[in-house]
């Protein structure tokens, strides 16, 4: 459980500038990403998001011991020193240890488009992903149904969903199977 302090007024701002230590004080609803200096908001899923977003974390979750990995959903990932993300999905190897967020790379992070996401802003957050050492990015979307491996060079349409080096592998009909 966490001990900051809840946000009092929730009609703050698109954008809030503020300090790194008085953003990881700071408890938003929904929680908020930190870019340079500024909390921004966040796109809020609808049905099919949480949905989709919640069928891959319990296909994760089913595979945790077999894989040796930990899933866990909108966490703070510490990407740059005044930057966090938080990504819909994140898996770390189960060994990897965290104190209340990773600073360290991730094996994959995993976004599930809204509506109102642009391919502009996404690839600002791959871009942030790498940076701290992310070499597996999946997108998925889930008004069209279809997934993508992200890269520095774009996103790239995929029926098949691996991490490198790892067993973590998916179907893209496997993936989207809860949304009929």
């Amino acid at each position: 459980m966490s001990t900051a302090p809840a946000m009092t007024d929730v009609s703050v701002e698109r954008g809030t500038r503020m300090s790194v230590e008085e953003y990881l004080r700071t408890m938003f609803h929904p929680d908020r990403e930190y870019v340079d200096g500024v909390a921004e908001e966040r796109l809020v899923g609808e049905w099919d998001h949480g949905r989709l977003q919640l069928w891959v974390g319990s296909l994760l979750m089913a595979k945790q011991v077999e894989w040796k990995i930990q899933a866990v959903t909108e966490c703070r990932l510490q990407v740059l020193p005044n930057r966090f993300r938080i990504p819909d999905l994140m898996v770390m190897a189960a060994g990897q240890t965290v104190q209340r967020y990773p600073k360290t790379a991730p094996l994959l992070c995993i976004e599930v488009l809204s509506p109102e996401d642009t391919w502009r802003r996404l690839q600002a957050v791959v871009n942030d992903y790498y940076a701290v050492g992310v070499t597996s990015v999946w997108a998925l979307d889930p008004e069209t149904r279809v997934a993508y491996y992200c890269d520095l060079d774009g996103f790239h349409k995929t029926d098949e969903l691996a991490v490198a080096g790892t067993e973590i592998r998916f179907t893209s009909a496997e993936v989207f199977a809860i949304l009929g």
